[in-house]
């Protein structure tokens, strides 16, 4: 067995055969690219279906504590999602290759001293693990949109400078979400509800009950977002009880209230303020 894969058998553990695999096809990325070309602005991997497979491996022996093994982040140490990283403006396959290498200041992202083609490879992996948005056409009025959405939406959703913060920020949505699942949400929210928007009840020793959305929360205290957009700390030692199985904030708006011709338009709306 050479260096590199008794290497990687101590990185990951006992090896198994996709370890195996993910060894073998470092040692032959490293045989056909030089280092010149791993150091270039773009994935020199990008067009190589095994990268990705190779570079899930290795993501979820090294990431996957933060971030969680689907690289959808884990919310009680505020890691990011992954998959939505692609969705930021200006982001590019060199930009994550330098966050990965060089770390996040300020935050629990350490820098890495990774070998750049297995940088490259976790850059491949994080690509093919990137949500995508809606990509057909948006049908309706986004003029409609606008009024309807300030009736419907506005309360509690924020698209640009204008609204509440309740519920999510829907600047950049369609970026991130199908419309299928945006009228999903609108219909059933209970269906997918965001980290940071867990609805909770708190019940107080003087007998006050307030419900919100979590914030964040640790051992001993826990912050919401009430019903009245107010933001609010708690000592957990205040709480009579604190129930999280309640139902999501937001209603589910029946096509009675909300037509799908009006949700066209609003959709349309959003979808145009990006």
């Amino acid at each position: 067995m050479s260096q590199e894969t008794q290497h990687h058998r101590g990185l990951f553990g006992q090896a198994s055969p996709i370890l195996v695999y993910t060894a073998l096809f470092l040692l032959l990325a490293v045989a056909i690219y030089p280092s010149a070309v791993l150091a270039q602005q773009t994935n020199p991997l990008a067009s190589d279906p095994r990268a990705a497979a190779a570079g899930g491996v290795i993501f979820r022996a090294q990431c996957a504590t933060c971030h969680g093994a689907d690289a959808k982040g884990i919310s009680s140490i505020d890691a990011p999602d992954l998959t939505l990283m692609w969705t930021q403006p200006g982001i590019s396959e060199n930009r994550v290759f330098s966050r990965i290498q060089e770390g996040v200041p300020g935050s629990i992202m350490p820098s890495h001293d990774f070998p750049d083609i297995e940088i490259w490879m976790l850059v491949s992996y994080l690509r093919s693990v990137a949500v995508s948005g809606a990509t057909e056409e948006f049908g309706g009025n986004a003029e409609n949109g606008a009024g309807l959405f300030a009736d419907f939406c506005a309360d509690c959703h924020r698209v640009g400078r204008e609204g509440g913060s309740l519920g999510p920020n829907l600047g950049r949505i369609t970026l991130r979400r199908t419309q299928a699942a945006l009228r999903s949400s609108v219909r059933d929210p209970n269906s997918t509800i965001g980290r940071g928007y867990k609805p909770i009840s708190l019940t107080t020793v003087g007998g006050d009950t307030v419900i919100g959305v979590i914030k964040s929360e640790d051992a001993f205290s826990i912050q919401i977002l009430d019903s009245d957009q107010r933001l609010r700390a708690f000592s957990k030692s205040e709480l009579i009880s604190s129930d999280r199985a309640i139902a999501s904030l937001m209603p589910a708006f029946a096509e009675r209230q909300l037509s799908e011709a009006q949700l066209d338009d609003i959709l349309n709306y959003v979808h145009q303020q990006q």
